[in-house]
């Protein structure tokens, strides 16, 4: 799997969708409860910092994850931050430095790091998709791959909820699409949200 190439259509396909928002959008309610539109675009945008930094391997300085303190313009907030961490993962070698992720208190390999990064922004793009009700386009191969890491995500109630990166599973129905069971996996439940997805 070129994790490297599937993350950066993940990621353009989110920067997209947060280049449809207007200035109208940004104080939506977005599927991050208690979260606006552009307090998720920030959270998005310092994520893409963070990954850089760890890729750079400066990834244990909090200051590199934090949210940007102006969201005055936050689609190319987001633009600039999605170019960083795509620079950043087209290094050479990258798959196999040591990433330190702070989130998660550990560090991993760039490859393990990447695919973490991949179904974030699969989820990611979805959620501002489904904040501002437009269609999401990605590729079945970036989807499954996605899967593929949402499957291996701990699920265990202690591990899951506020404070963590992601809230408990909710239950994939028979016959779930591959982005529909990352996003249930992962603590979304679709049917709430009229995103249109591919």
């Amino acid at each position: 799997m070129d994790v490297v190439g599937l993350d950066r259509i993940a990621v353009q396909e989110a920067v997209r969708v947060v280049g449809l928002a207007r200035d109208g959008d940004w104080e939506r309610d977005s599927t991050c409860a208690g979260w606006s539109l552009r307090r998720l675009v920030a959270h998005m945008a310092a994520q893409h910092r963070g990954f850089a930094a760890a890729a750079r391997g400066v990834g244990a300085g909090l200051a590199h994850w934090r949210e940007p303190a102006d969201m005055g313009a936050p689609a190319e907030v987001h633009r600039l931050a999605a170019a960083d961490v795509l620079d950043a993962f087209a290094e050479p070698g990258v798959e196999e430095r040591e990433f330190t992720l702070p989130e998660l208190g550990r560090s991993l390999p760039g490859r393990t790091a990447i695919g973490f990064h991949l179904v974030d922004y699969v989820v990611h793009a979805w959620d501002v998709a489904a904040a501002l009700g437009v269609r999401l386009d990605l590729p079945d191969e970036v989807l499954v791959a996605g899967l593929a890491v949402a499957r291996r995500v701990p699920a265990d109630p202690g591990s899951r909820g506020d404070g963590f990166p992601f809230a408990p599973a909710l239950k994939v129905p028979d016959g779930a699409g591959a982005l529909e069971e990352t996003l249930r996996l992962l603590g979304r439940d679709p049917a709430r949200w009229p995103a249109v997805t591919s």
